[in-house]
């Protein structure tokens, strides 16, 4: 889907269609109770959560949303990836299955413990 350079996450959703967009916020409220600190952003044209570094992405295609919690994300839960489909930075969650949000909000934690762990030795 083809759309203008979206200046905030509002913006990047509202160029869906509603039963996507539905999904979308859906996400977006997940990983917002998961990080209740970081920032809304628009990187690489896609909604994303920001602690100290980007956390975590996500996108809307025609077929599927995508979640972005990058390798190290991927990783650590690639067991729990079986009904989807995945690579080593992001997996696809089908537009007619219910989101895991279960999921979704331990890969975010883990994401933003790693972040903070990563800040502390800093």
């Amino acid at each position: 889907m083809e759309q203008s350079k979206p200046e905030n996450i509002d913006q990047y959703i509202a160029n869906f269609p509603l039963t996507t967009q539905k999904l979308l916020e859906e996400i977006r409220e997940t990983i917002r109770k998961a990080l209740p600190d970081a920032k809304e952003v628009i990187s690489y044209g896609m909604p994303a959560f920001k602690q100290h570094t980007v956390l975590v992405y996500f996108a809307g295609y025609a077929k599927h949303i995508g979640f972005y919690p990058t390798g190290s994300g991927i990783e650590a839960f690639q067991q729990e990836f079986d009904n989807y489909k995945w690579s080593k930075g992001a997996v696809q969650f089908p537009l007619d299955k219910p989101l895991p949000l279960d999921l979704i909000t331990r890969i975010t934690k883990f994401k933003a413990e790693r972040d903070l762990d990563k800040n502390r030795k800093k």
